[in-house]
């Protein structure tokens, strides 16, 4: 093969990922293999990491082999995966216990000791976040509070992507988009923040250097190489966490251009030149995978999952574009009926695990469609409450919404979301997300690309537009009705979840 490869990692949940591209973005070749997750206690979810580089090992395997490829072929490699998750290793790097993974819940205690520690607006101030119990922080002061043995055995900390680096390099190190998931980081200075560190009692030594996306953070082992089927002496870059690499993969790398990813849950995620919070952290602010660049992020939980509910309660045996079809013969606003898209509770811009989902307004001239077009419409004004404070933390004017997720593929659904959202709506040609932002990562920091633009620019073509129509204004009209019904329910949520505990 004489054009060289560019090879993206993902470490996800649910499997690890091997993703081969040209230096044209063409898909080579894609790897996967399955993880398990454990759940030993209420709350809990973990994962071994050895898991995670066994299965990695595979799909690398795999992936070289179905491209008739070898090590040789491949130019460098990045890194993605789940973020927030915490690995801990001994002096020798051996795992001291399961990491514990982003969608643990068992930190709530820890949470309010780090808001007391440093105060909640001075943890904003520094972090661009709230302690919430996804965060990598929490998790550290859980270990210390409750495995005070494995606490004091601890000599390395690192996130899941960074334990396959480690794997295939022998280095710690991690991303700044990744660090600054952590909460443990000074998202002005884009490193390691001493004055969270000393608050929170961990020692900064435990931490890894951190490095811009793009740049080379170790090279593939002898030991590595033997294993995988790579070249020893393989740069390995920075790389970054899956919200920030699937950014890069869909192109949203420049301020004003946005991600909007509409899978089961929703996540808006937008681009920005300087270090802005949202004052009340209800938006999380990360550093970027791009170097130098910072963003937003928005995440609403039962986006897609909304319509896959409505659709299996309500209407198992019809076809989801039969279901969606009949919506598009109902006006703007469905006649007054409004659906909130909180089945699972909420997280932007409604940080409440006790939110509830409901219809408001049904008439007895609602029909089957106005049901639909309401979900539809529903997801469609909770993704714009993102926007809405994207913008009003300081962001500026949005030229375009770059859109991927299952949900994308619905052109009404598409329309509806333009509409509310009053901004142009595009889809790309790249539908492999993180891994192919961590490959486009590699190639800048392996030469192929000049910068992260440049790689962007190179491989990610518009496939398809969809420009506001005629309904902005009266969807403008209809937003605030919207708005204004959480407030109205937030105590009545509440006191149901009561009645229920109870019962």
């Amino acid at each position: 093969m004489t054009q060289k490869l560019l090879l993206g990692l993902d470490v996800s949940t649910t499997g690890a990922k091997a993703l081969l591209i040209d230096s044209t973005g063409q898909v080579v070749s894609s790897a996967s293999t399955a993880l398990s997750l454990s759940t030993p206690r209420p709350l809990w979810s973990e994962q071994n990491p050895t898991d995670w580089w066994a299965g990695m090992v595979n799909s690398i395997q795999q992936a070289l082999a179905q491209a008739g490829a070898s090590g040789e072929d491949v130019a460098a490699i990045g890194l993605t995966g789940q973020m927030h998750g915490l690995v801990m290793l001994d002096e020798q790097g051996d795992v001291l216990r399961p990491a514990i993974l982003w969608n643990d819940q068992r930190t709530a205690a820890q949470c309010d000791t780090i808001r007391a520690r440093l105060g909640k607006q001075r943890l904003i101030q520094i972090t661009g976040n709230d302690a919430l119990t996804g965060f990598t922080a929490p998790k550290i002061l859980w270990v210390q509070e409750n495995e005070p043995d494995i606490y004091a055995r601890c000599r390395h900390i690192l996130l899941p992507k960074d334990y396959i680096r480690f794997r295939l390099t022998g280095e710690y190190a991690t991303d700044r988009a990744g660090g600054a998931g952590t909460i443990l980081f000074d998202l002005k200075t884009r490193t390691w923040s001493p004055e969270v560190l000393q608050a929170l009692d961990i020692p900064a030594e435990w931490l890894p250097p951190t490095h811009e996306g793009p740049q080379i953070t170790g090279v593939v082992s002898a030991a590595a190489a033997a294993v995988t089927g790579l070249k020893a002496g393989t740069p390995v870059v920075g790389g970054g966490g899956d919200q920030a690499a699937g950014a890069v993969g869909v192109g949203a790398v420049e301020s004003g251009i946005v991600a909007l990813t509409l899978g089961t849950s929703g996540v808006v995620f937008a681009t920005t030149e300087s270090a802005l919070i949202e004052p009340e952290g209800r938006l999380h602010a990360f550093c970027h995978a791009v170097p130098g660049r910072w963003h937003f992020m928005g995440v609403m939980l039962s986006a897609a999952g909304s319509l896959q509910w409505y659709r299996d309660t309500l209407a198992p045996q019809t076809s989801f574009d039969d279901l969606v079809g009949e919506a598009a013969s109902v006006p703007a606003g469905s006649e007054g009926l409004f659906f909130l898209p909180y089945l699972t509770g909420e997280r932007t811009p409604h940080p409440d695990p006790l939110a509830r989902g409901a219809w408001v307004g049904l008439t007895v001239r609602h029909t089957r469609a106005h049901l639909t077009r309401a979900v539809l419409e529903g997801v469609a004004f909770g993704i714009k409450d993102s926007f809405t404070l994207i913008q009003q933390a300081g962001l500026g004017s949005i030229n375009q919404v770059r859109i991927s997720g299952g949900g994308a593929k619905s052109p009404l659904w598409r329309q509806i979301m333009a509409d509310v959202v009053g901004a142009e709506l595009v889809t790309v040609n790249t539908t492999e997300g993180a891994a192919f932002g961590a490959a486009l990562l590699a190639g800048v920091g392996g030469g192929v690309f000049s910068s992260v633009p440049e790689a962007c620019e190179a491989t990610i073509q518009i496939t398809g537009r969809t420009a506001p129509s005629g309904n902005v204004e009266r969807y403008a009209a209809v937003y605030p009705r919207y708005r204004a019904l959480y407030p109205a329910l937030k105590d009545e949520f509440k006191a149901i979840a009561a009645i229920e505990g109870g019962a």
